[in-house]
């Protein structure tokens, strides 16, 4: 069992937990936006409303383990990489991160902005509804969903390449890599 807290040497539970939740709700919530906006925008048809609705409660829950993420990381030692990797590798790494880390705040805040600029009510769960950042704005609404689906686009590579560098670290090196971030 992973200790609570990170070590030099691996992911503690914490991290361990906060990563896979994150990582779950990172794809769900892609795999369903890109469903469901390629839904038709029919007048009558609430399947496409209540989607987006739990797309948006989700993103809002993606937010807050993103934020708990971050107090976490900044508070914790960070694991060293794998010796063997050659530098641009470990540069690479640490920017995907990096990205990662970007992406997991900015996706929900484009969310949020083209919610308040269609003027449409961010709610979380049923326990409370956010403020609108802008007011209601049909221009910014639509500048908001293009950045929000490039953004998506983007992490959904970033998934791809992270995953793939994790399963090459565990197949093809056969170091510790993908087994310090498991429990």
């Amino acid at each position: 069992m992973a200790p609570i807290a990170n070590t030099e040497d691996r992911y503690g539970l914490v991290a361990i937990v906060l990563h896979w939740s994150m990582a779950l709700l990172m794809i769900g919530l892609a795999a369903l936006g890109f469903y469901m906006a390629a839904l038709p925008d029919a007048g009558f048809d609430t399947k496409k409303i209540t989607l987006i609705l739990y797309h948006k409660e989700f993103g809002l829950l993606a937010f807050v383990i993103f934020a708990l993420r971050l107090g976490w990381r900044v508070t914790q030692v960070l694991p060293k990489l794998v010796e063997h990797l050659p530098e641009w590798q470990m540069v690479a790494a640490r920017f995907v991160h990096l990205c990662f880390y970007g992406l997991m705040f900015a996706m929900p805040m484009t969310g949020w902005l083209m919610s308040s600029a269609a003027g449409i009510p961010v709610s979380f769960f049923g326990l409370f509804t956010l403020p609108d950042f802008i007011h209601r704005n049909d221009h910014l609404f639509g500048l908001f969903i293009e950045l929000h689906k490039w953004l998506g686009y983007a992490l959904v590579l970033l998934l791809a390449v992270h995953m793939g560098a994790a399963l090459r670290h565990h197949i093809v090196f056969k170091d510790d890599t993908l087994r310090r971030m498991l429990p």
